[in-house]
């Protein structure tokens, strides 16, 4: 029994490593943007094109990711995915001019999409294998990896301004963060039948026709469904609650990031107790009533204003879809290497979509409206899980 506990903690520090991974290599190169934007002499409108190349590459990476999951399996795409982004943003600190920076962050989204599906994958089969929660938690060390690239930003800057040698301190952590990893990351299993029919358990396909994409089943669609509008709601949050607080609640400049703390600092520590909460409910109940707390409890807090009952909607938010993504990843990757790539794109694309969809509702109706669809957007999440089947695991315990 203690040497089951020690593999399982084993392989879900590993896996956690490359969430943390993932974290920590986005967190360096953003938060050097305000450097790379002057060195190449960029415009706003062309720093945005930047950072929507990167978002581009990854939902637009969905059939190769899909072609090499079947090819290689979670385990080998991860580690060469990962080696990917340190080679890369070793490179993004050495471009001379800015058509080149769009094509290593470009690639650099086609490297994120691979590991995205590949760790997920990893995490979904840690659960499976051990019969145990730890999806929520795996998500939860991606925040930590944001954080660390933060504090390494401060620390560098503080002693130069050179973005190759902070860009060369983060790759070798990366590479130390790989090199743990490795040996303890999961041997994928055989290829299990993709979801190619509508039904909850999918039949055994014949070998030519897993070598093809094919056309997505009705829950598919709705697991898509969930995630887009899931990371719809995490990214109009992260984009617009500080504008929000400034604009609408009237509360000063310094004060108003206060908004996104606070959803940042609810969303990770639920997803901390997230993986207990499923054992208990099950996924399906975790994720309708997450979401259902996120969407009342933020358009209740809408019409009535001040900055107490605004900030308690916002942390109702960061509590309430802190589970969504990592239930729907389970649930998908549950259901094939296709259907993984396929979930993970579409929330890519809501990740992309959200906040300027949001920005064109405020445009029209004003920011309260804007905030009113993020509201409706956590309400379609909780309603699209009362369709799809959850293939919950509920364990004795969760450590």
């Amino acid at each position: 029994m203690t040497s089951t506990q020690d593999e399982f903690r084993r392989a879900k520090w590993a896996i956690g490593a490359l969430f943390c991974y993932l974290g920590f290599q986005y967190g360096t190169w953003a938060s050097r943007l305000p450097t790379l934007k002057t060195g190449l002499d960029l415009g706003a409108e062309e720093l945005g094109l930047l950072l929507m190349a990167c978002g581009a590459g990854a939902a637009a990476s969905f059939p190769l990711v899909a072609a090499l999951m079947r090819r290689l399996g979670s385990r080998r795409l991860a580690l060469a995915s990962a080696l990917c982004l340190a080679v890369l943003l070793a490179a993004l600190s050495m471009v001379p001019n800015y058509p080149l920076a769009l094509l290593v962050i470009c690639g650099d989204g086609v490297a994120v999409g691979c590991l995205n599906v590949a760790m997920n994958a990893q995490g979904a089969l840690l659960e499976t294998i051990y019969g145990r929660t730890a999806m929520a938690q795996l998500h939860a060390t991606f925040s930590a990896g944001l954080l660390a690239a933060a504090l390494l930003a401060s620390g560098v800057t503080a002693v130069t301004q050179a973005v190759t040698v902070h860009f060369a301190v983060a790759a070798a952590l990366l590479l130390l963060l790989l090199a743990y990893a490795r040996p303890a990351l999961l041997a994928q299993p055989e290829q299990q039948p993709e979801d190619l029919e509508d039904t909850d358990t999918p039949k055994k396909q014949p070998r030519s026709s897993r070598s093809r994409l094919t056309l997505p089943s009705g829950k598919t669609l709705l697991l898509g469904c969930a995630m887009a509008f899931g990371t719809v709601t995490e990214g109009a949050m992260n984009d617009w609650s500080t504008l929000y607080m400034k604009d609408i609640v009237k509360v000063p400049s310094a004060v108003a990031p206060v908004g996104i703390a606070v959803v940042s600092v609810m969303m990770l520590l639920a997803r901390l107790r997230a993986d207990r909460w499923r054992s208990r409910w099950g996924d399906g109940r975790v994720v309708r009533t997450g979401s259902a707390v996120a969407s009342i409890g933020l358009a209740l807090a809408l019409p009535l204003g001040g900055a107490i009952p605004t900030l308690l909607g916002f942390a109702c938010v960061g509590l309430g879809a802190a589970a969504v993504t990592p239930c729907v990843y389970v649930a998908a990757a549950d259901r094939g290497s296709d259907t993984l790539a396929l979930v993970a794109a579409m929330g890519t694309t809501g990740l992309l979509a959200g906040p300027a969809l949001i920005g064109f509702v405020a445009s029209v109706g004003g920011l309260v409206s804007g905030m009113a669809a993020v509201a409706v957007s956590a309400l379609i999440v909780s309603l699209a899980a009362t369709r799809i089947h959850w293939n919950n695991r509920v364990p004795a315990a969760t450590r």
